[in-house]
């Protein structure tokens, strides 16, 4: 890839797991309940037939990771883990009471924080909580993100008897001054026993997690890791780009010096090299950022195009409904998004009151619907087209003129009714969804509150 591309569109951008993006969103004047009639509706039109998905934010960890971005709680006192599980089962239950008609549950993933942090015997009262008050769709798929240094077999089993059957372990980098840079000490004997474990007791899915632009990481690091990742040959893989947001996340990613982080080209090269070092290891690239093995279901949905992108990242099945539960976690009925309170006291607060814990989100209109289409398209099968009037809008040729650049560059195919991504404008697809992005273009940030887009 030229050097002189990467200079060019390496700029602020947003990661497209939502349209309108979250800054976008209101706060004051979000209308809650609004947003409770659009769910209802959604749920309605959805549940009977292909259920619903359930996020569960287990925000706790027992240390600081200096490049997470994720909302947690750093402590080494587990006594929190009970009166948090009680908080989010009752959360549940005042969705389930509100929306009157038995959810049937297709999805549930447990992110974090480290959910793993909890123990299998907490975790089993959460989804058996969960599960007596819902009905289970047919193929439903339950997963959850592990830390190789404190996920036990005992974990593993426990989740497993309860119908988890995918697993997704941090791994980001082996080079053991990357991981002291930020602070996740983690040997591959580690990742090595938890995935054996994983497969030992029978998980159909296990995925590993891959960052480059890490402090102190290069291109030999980069390599390396694949290498060793390989070894394990997990079943898909997320490789994607540190988000170097100090000025957001504060202290946390303070932990080395902006100069300590890889840059532009050096940057690019970790992701083209290890990109064509992952496919000549029989990984398919889907998506922005994921790769998988042919016998993976993310692999068989991409292909199918019915591959979907939502707050859970790439999921192999679309709901129209997600339930988000936990501090900060997002809803999203597809005609609008919500967010829970981010801080641990005011989510109790708000539940203490038999409150639902929402503090902001966004109703979406007739032209942020059409807009989410076109980015989706672009996340999940890198093209989109305007052949249906619902898909055209006023501002199409303006966009469609601004690509024409993208286009000469060689990142994109612009076709009467639709527009294809290039196979060296995969890496610039945050870019592409830009230029669709009408909230963007009509009202940037003041601030900068965006990574870089490569």
């Amino acid at each position: 890839m030229r050097d002189s591309l990467i200079q060019k569109y390496n700029v602020p951008g947003p990661r497209y797991t939502s349209y309108p993006t979250v800054p976008y969103w209101e706060e004051a004047q979000f209308a809650l309940e609004q947003w409770k009639q659009t769910l209802k509706t959604s749920f309605a039109e959805s549940n009977s037939t292909e259920g619903i998905s359930l996020y569960i934010h287990l925000p706790f960890c027992e240390s600081l990771c200096t490049f997470c971005g994720c909302h947690k709680r750093v402590t080494k006192k587990h006594e929190m883990e009970q009166p948090y599980i009680q908080a989010v089962l009752k959360e549940w239950s005042l969705y389930c009471e509100w929306l009157e008609e038995k959810p049937r549950i297709k999805e549930i993933h447990l992110g974090g924080g480290t959910p793993t942090f909890f123990s299998p015997a907490h975790l089993t009262q959460l989804i058996e909580g969960i599960l007596a008050q819902a009905e289970i769709a047919e193929q439903y798929e339950f997963s959850f993100e592990g830390h190789p240094n404190n996920t036990t077999r005992e974990h593993l089993q426990a989740l497993y008897d309860l119908g988890f059957r995918r697993v997704s372990y941090g791994v980001q980098d082996y080079n053991e001054t990357v991981q002291k840079a930020i602070h996740r000490i983690q040997p591959f004997e580690h990742v090595e026993q938890v995935t054996q474990w994983a497969r030992e007791i029978g998980y159909s899915s296990i995925s590993h997690d891959l960052v480059f632009g890490l402090p102190f990481q290069n291109l030999d690091d980069v390599l390396n890791t694949i290498d060793q990742t390989n070894r394990l040959r997990p079943d898909r893989l997320a490789f994607y780009s540190y988000a170097h947001v100090p000025w957001i996340k504060g202290n946390g990613q303070r932990g080395f010096k902006d100069h300590d982080v890889p840059k532009d080209e050096i940057k690019r090269q970790c992701y083209e090299e290890g990109k064509n070092k992952l496919l000549a290891q029989g990984y398919h690239e889907i998506g922005m950022d994921h790769f998988a093995l042919e016998s993976d279901a993310m692999y068989q949905s991409f292909q199918a195009g019915i591959l979907h992108r939502n707050f859970m990242g790439y999921t192999a099945s679309k709901t129209q409904v997600m339930i988000g539960l936990g501090i900060s976690s997002i809803s999203d009925s597809w005609y609008s998004f919500a967010q829970n309170e981010k801080k641990l006291e005011d989510y109790y607060a708000r539940l203490e009151n038999n409150e639902l814990p929402v503090y902001r989100g966004h109703i979406l209109s007739a032209e942020d619907l059409m807009i989410r289409r076109h980015i989706l398209n672009l996340m999940c099968s890198f093209q989109t087209s305007w052949t249906e009037p619902d898909m055209q809008f006023p501002e199409l040729a303006e966009v469609l003129g601004q690509l024409e650049e993208m286009q000469d560059d060689g990142l994109l195919k612009i076709g009467p009714q639709s527009l294809r991504v290039t196979e060296q404008g995969k890496a610039f697809v945050r870019n592409i969804c830009m230029a669709f992005d009408l909230h963007l273009k009509r009202r940037r940030p003041e601030s900068r509150i965006f990574s870089m887009t490569i």
